[in-house]
């Protein structure tokens, strides 16, 4: 297994540790994906230590909130499309070559792509790009045998929460939701699971809600 992330060493070893545990080798790979050439070093790396790539989750966000759209720079408007969506491009096209039949492609999309928030327009954006970029993969390349699918979380409490909210919003973050509640990390595994395994074999093109009951249509 392969743990691609920017520069948090000490969570990234935490990830690793239940992989190894249960007797698996992970290797983890330092750096920004919102630059091409890394996207590519990955997948090389990745099949220079395993071979070939059976799974791909592309899951890399940014995201900043804003009031108004003065607020976004240029800079943030690109670097914000570079790491959400051209990353998952990126990774796909170099991944490809080195995937087969069975093979499992998961983007990780939001309820912003259906329901989008105005404080979070760049992020909500690239969201709905990454839904619809999975179903059209999805289309092109199933007669290769391989699926293409995107799960859409609803709140869900990670590090990237109180990093880039007021502390107000962090405050009800979730709370507006059917089940009362947001979610947490664990809660989102079990559909990358499913869709990663062949228990979801005939599961392609799929969007897949984990919002707490916020409807995703």
């Amino acid at each position: 297994m392969v743990i691609s992330y920017l520069s948090e060493h000490d969570d990234a070893k935490d990830t690793a540790l239940p992989v190894e545990r249960a007797g698996r080798r992970a290797v983890l790979i330092a750096g920004d994906v919102s630059r091409p050439e890394h996207c590519r070093q990955i997948v090389k790396q990745t099949v220079d230590e395993f071979g070939k790539i059976d799974i791909l989750v592309s899951n890399a966000a940014y995201q900043m909130s804003h009031d108004s759209l003065e607020e976004i720079s240029d800079e943030e408007w690109e670097y914000t499309f570079a790491t959400n969506i051209s990353a998952m491009f990126y990774l796909v096209k170099a991944a490809l070559p080195h995937m087969g039949p069975g093979s499992s492609i998961i983007g990780s999309s939001s309820v912003n792509s259906d329901m989008p928030s105005p404080a979070l327009a760049p992020y909500a954006a690239t969201k709905a790009a990454i839904a619809n970029f999975s179903a059209s993969l999805a289309g092109m390349l199933g007669e290769r045998g391989i699926r293409v699918n995107s799960v859409a979380p609803g709140p869900i409490w990670t590090p990237l929460i109180p990093a880039t909210m007021p502390e107000e919003k962090v405050k009800s973050f979730g709370k507006d939701t059917p089940l009362g509640r947001a979610g947490q990390p664990a809660e989102l595994a079990p559909v990358y699971v499913l869709l990663a395994s062949d228990e979801g074999s005939y599961i392609s093109a799929a969007r897949v809600a984990v919002t707490g009951g916020r409807p995703i249509l």
